[in-house]
């Protein structure tokens, strides 16, 4: 139990090193060139910047739901705050509590942390790498060189493309499958939120806003991210389980 609890501990860096090893490979790659011309055909990109009704399916939707969620959680936590704790409050407030999640507390408060820092730190990453996106670059039909992460950081440019962010947005509900309420669904829910971010993420590579290592960054750093918070709010939680499990054990 000790050797798990230690492993699971240091996820969280083992994550942080993965990501800064693959941005660090894949970000200016034979690779991503490839992939984007998948996108590009005859000096066109398989679809227009803000076309519908692909805009509004895959970029205004998700994040206008998840503005709902997070509204929606922040409502949730502060009812839960108000709410007195005597049985007699909990009966005149049924017809309310069931339209609320059944998560702590603590639970409640790290979606909502999660929701804010994914998306704030891939922006602040933005701004500082001001690596080009592909629609951008002559290679695609743009007017700027191809440059890796550090010569882009260097030069300054006005642009902001790496890492995904509009798939950030979606990759933060990795959040979910680190919830212990929601434990034994932790694999369901990891596989729904890939396939979600990833959509999200192409739908953005197929008119050239990202290359592949983008959104493959930002999956990787929300899960960082997420694992981190995690390890330091449900510690407690986890390793008082532990001990419960174990003093079982020694008692059957």
């Amino acid at each position: 139990m000790a050797l798990e609890n230690n492993s699971s501990d240091w996820m969280w860096l083992k994550l942080l090193c993965l990501t800064i090893i693959t941005a660090l490979i894949f970000e200016h790659s034979q690779f991503d060139i490839h992939i984007s011309e998948l996108f590009y055909t005859n000096g066109q990109w398989l679809i227009q910047k803000g076309a519908q009704p692909y805009a509004f399916i895959f970029y205004d939707a998700p994040k206008a739901l998840l503005i709902l969620l997070a509204l929606y959680l922040i409502t949730v936590l502060i009812i839960k705050y108000r709410q007195p704790s005597n049985n007699v409050s909990i009966i005149k407030n049924r017809s309310i509590n069931q339209f609320m999640v059944p998560f702590s507390v603590r639970e409640i408060s790290y979606l909502l942390i999660i929701l804010i820092v994914v998306p704030s730190t891939v922006a602040l990453l933005k701004s500082v790498t001001h690596v080009s996106c592909p629609n951008h670059l002559t290679l695609f039909g743009g007017d700027l060189p191809y440059l890796n992460i550090w010569q882009n950081i260097t030069a300054k440019t006005d642009s902001k493309c790496f890492p995904a962010a509009h798939a950030s947005a979606g990759f933060s509900l990795y959040g979910l499958a680190f919830l212990p309420s929601l434990h034994k669904y932790r694999y369901r829910i990891f596989t729904v939120v890939t396939v979600l971010g990833w959509t999200m993420g192409l739908y953005k590579m197929s008119f050239g806003d990202h290359f592949f290592s983008h959104t493959l960054v930002s999956m990787l750093l929300s899960l960082t991210t997420t694992c981190t918070f995690a390890s330091f709010l449900f510690k407690k939680a986890t390793i008082y389980e532990g001990r419960n499990i174990e003093s079982n054990t020694l008692i059957s």
